[in-house]
């Protein structure tokens, strides 16, 4: 690596490294991240959209990384279920203010396994595994009395803590990138942008004007 006066062999920042897979490099900055973000690292839109082509985003919490791609967890009857499940193409945005760095990602997703989605539901609280049977997420609701009756009403159900089977509607997502796009902030809103874009199973990088 080229680092003199700071820079890669790009030209650009060393932050952004020299690395030929994207996932590593998203893996050194997410690390930072956790290091300087005051709540929730890895807080992320989601970008979905549906058969008539109207998108729709909302903020998730990754909560797996591999080289494959990127996971998160949700009610599959909800909109953004829903939604993937009509178009199963979708984009990721991670904005670490602290860093001024932004992570893009596009790609499709896929289903985890039922391995994944239940090893993952038995490591939540008691009381988030109770909200995903009482919840039928993005649904509308008369009044928030009912809602609170409904995780009464599965308490009484499930009083195991250590025993709360994980509902059939409930699952995770993985997208799967054919790019990623590095952001860092530049004075004068002069950024730099490194985008990685996979082609023929490989890697390739391009730098992006600002």
């Amino acid at each position: 690596m080229n680092q003199k006066n700071g820079k890669n062999s790009l030209g650009i920042d060393i932050c952004f490294e020299d690395l030929d897979n994207p996932i590593e490099l998203f893996k050194k900055w997410f690390s930072k991240a956790e290091e300087s973000e005051i709540n929730d690292p890895n807080a992320v839109a989601v970008a979905t959209s549906n058969k008539e082509n109207q998108p729709n985003v909302r903020m998730v919490l990754l909560k797996g990384l591999s080289d494959k791609g990127f996971v998160f967890y949700t009610n599959f009857q909800s909109r953004k279920g829903g939604e993937l499940k009509e178009n199963q193409k979708a984009s990721m945005c991670f904005h670490w203010k602290s860093l001024r760095r932004q992570v893009r990602t596009i790609g499709r997703v896929e289903e985890v396994s039922k391995k994944e989605a239940d090893e993952y539901f038995n490591s939540r609280p008691y009381k988030n595994r109770i909200g995903a049977w009482a919840s039928t997420q993005s649904k509308v609701l008369d009044k928030r009395e009912t809602f609170l009756d409904k995780i009464k009403e599965f308490e009484k159900k499930y009083p195991d803590q250590n025993n709360v089977p994980r509902p059939p509607h409930w699952s995770g997502w993985r997208l799967l990138p054919d790019e990623i796009e590095f952001w860092l902030d530049g004075e004068g809103r002069i950024h730099e942008r490194l985008n990685y874009k996979k082609k023929e199973g490989r890697w390739e990088k391009e730098l992006l004007y600002p």
